[in-house]
């Protein structure tokens, strides 16, 4: 909880298992629905969150954020943002690391993907989501992607958008931005919420 008078806090979730994710596929603009594990992990983030309220509840527009924020409790306040899609991984779309460093050994994410977003352009993305969530009046609800979260997590302590490699994130789990004085900071990170 913030003080009275301070800047709100954006929560950070990561929505639940699907297929792809389960397997390790690279998944941005491919809709995935969530497994039945998924669910039970969306469930239990809202078990976490305990219909903390929030200013304001964005979503990315995939069905696997939707549901998440759903399953947790938030569906009535549900605000669609296309800034919280995945970062687009362009031909790796669909394909494991393993299988890519095949034809690019060494190869990770954070070299780009051949057709993909600029890492840049991703950043963008999350300056604007960050700006939209700290003009909301109190804390907000962000529910999006591993990738794209781990981005908007580098981008607010002012890192280049390649630190986002150093934050690790797991599915349905839950990350805490917030201040500490006037400096950006992170106050929880990778939070599992599953119950059990």
């Amino acid at each position: 909880m913030t003080d009275a008078g301070a800047p709100g806090e954006l929560w950070l979730v990561r929505h639940g298992d699907t297929e792809w994710t389960e397997t390790g596929r690279h998944t941005s603009h491919t809709d995935v629905a969530l497994t039945a594990r998924g669910r039970e992990q969306a469930t239990s983030v809202g078990g976490v969150l305990d219909g903390r309220p929030f200013s304001v509840v964005l979503a990315s527009p995939m069905t696997r954020s939707i549901d998440t924020c759903r399953l947790a409790g938030y569906g009535d306040h549900l605000e669609i943002d296309d800034d919280l899609k995945e970062w687009d991984y362009g031909e790796y779309e669909g394909r494991t690391t393993a299988e890519i460093r095949q034809e690019r050994p060494g190869w990770t994410v954070w070299a780009g993907s051949p057709g993909g977003e600029s890492l840049e352009h991703a950043a963008g993305r999350a300056r604007r989501v960050i700006e939209r969530a700290s003009s909301a009046g109190g804390d907000a609800a962000l529910f999006s992607h591993g990738h794209f979260l781990r981005i908007l997590g580098a981008t607010w302590l002012s890192l280049p958008p390649e630190g986002g490699r150093l934050l690790s994130l797991g599915t349905a789990s839950l990350s805490i931005l917030g201040y500490e004085r006037e400096a950006r900071v992170i106050r929880g990170w990778n939070r599992s919420c599953e119950v059990g």
